[in-house]
């Protein structure tokens, strides 16, 4: 399956206007981004070129960041999804952790966060014992990292992207 992403909230892009027309060509695509462009202008009733043209307008503006293939872990073995909060002794310590968590291919998001955690990430693990190993070896072996705080996903329910 191929997914569009929209740009991190790091970036700092204004906000940008989307008119019926965009909207439509993002629905379309969203749905399922290998859409051709012709199928897609037949869809809302302009040319390819015109929603060739409004692509790369909406790309420009970092609405629209790249396309990708998702890959299912289940298929894959990895069955374990975690959220795992770490704490530092330090706050400062952050960006250094950061570049070692990066290391850990089993971690798939990162992020600062507000509230009782420095970090929270995002892991994918074969099953439960690979997860022990993660955070036993490899996150709590952090300098700095002082604890983690684990919870393992069940089952997820809702899987969406913003409503265009």
């Amino acid at each position: 399956m191929f997914q569009f992403a929209t740009k991190t909230m790091r970036q700092k892009n204004k906000p940008i206007t989307i008119d019926g027309i965009d909207k439509k060509i993002l629905r379309k695509l969203m749905a399922d981004a290998r859409t051709p462009i012709l199928e897609i202008g037949r869809h809302v009733g302009i040319s390819g070129a015109a929603i060739h043209q409004r692509l790369k307008k909406l790309e420009k503006s970092g609405l629209i960041s790249a396309s990708r293939c998702i890959i299912n872990p289940r298929i894959l073995g990895y069955t374990t999804l975690a959220f795992v909060g770490i704490h530092l002794d330090k706050s400062m310590r952050s960006p250094e952790a950061v570049k070692l968590l990066k290391r850990i291919p089993e971690i798939i998001e990162c992020h600062y966060t507000t509230g009782n955690f420095s970090i929270f990430t995002k892991v994918l693990c074969k099953n439960n014992e690979h997860l022990m190993h993660l955070l036993n070896d490899s996150i709590l072996s952090i300098s700095g990292v002082t604890s983690t705080e684990t919870f393992i996903s069940l089952d997820q329910q809702i899987d969406r992207q913003i409503k265009i």
